[in-house]
């Protein structure tokens, strides 16, 4: 089971429809199961039983989900992989100590890797869609793995499977989200 965060500015918004369902639809792809609990819900409780978190985006403009940062205490503790997409990696950014920026982004962009990884291993360049009001700078400690010329475009914590990435992997750049879920959400064995 894999828990995806709802960070859209209420339970049950359209933008659900937008940024939460079609990650859903790649973690079923992948043969996973997935739990939708909105930020507001609780989620850290939801994630008892799961093998990975992705904290989704939200539309343009929608940043409530930082209005109470405290609501996101739990996600370091869970021990588990975490992909924070677009508002999910200012989450990230903020729990880890980094900075958000204002940046705004819309669009197709390129993006160069800065340094090797699982999650990316062999590409050098790639086109991403972003949308976005802000960026995030790098937090202590972590590598960046890919930037556009405005700004990064993934990150990692050194230590732990945690990722974050400013454009939108779910519009042409699913393997992110599948390379993310078979790399580190698979049972032990």
């Amino acid at each position: 089971m894999i828990l995806l965060v709802d960070l859209c500015y209420r339970d049950g918004s359209l933008a659900r429809e937008e940024f939460v369902l079609p990650i859903a639809r790649i973690v079923e792809s992948v043969g996973e199961r997935c739990r939708i609990v909105h930020f507001t819900r609780s989620p850290g409780s939801a994630a008892r039983d799961c093998k990975g978190i992705i904290l989704c985006g939200t539309p343009i403009m929608d940043n409530g989900f930082m209005d109470d940062p405290s609501l996101f205490s739990w996600v370091p503790g869970s021990g588990l992989p975490v992909l924070g997409i677009c508002a999910g990696m200012e989450i990230l950014t903020f729990l880890a100590g980094g900075t958000i920026i204002s940046c705004p982004g819309i669009g197709m962009t390129g993006v160069r890797v800065t340094a090797s990884d699982q999650l990316i291993p062999g590409i050098r360049m790639f086109e991403a869609y972003e949308l976005h009001d802000n960026a995030c700078t790098l937090p202590p400690g972590y590598i960046a793995l890919a930037e556009s010329e405005r700004c990064i475009q993934m990150f990692r914590d050194p230590d732990r499977p945690v990722y974050g990435v400013m454009f939108h992997p779910e519009v042409g750049n699913e393997w992110v989200v599948a390379r993310f879920l078979t790399g580190y959400c698979r049972p032990s064995r």
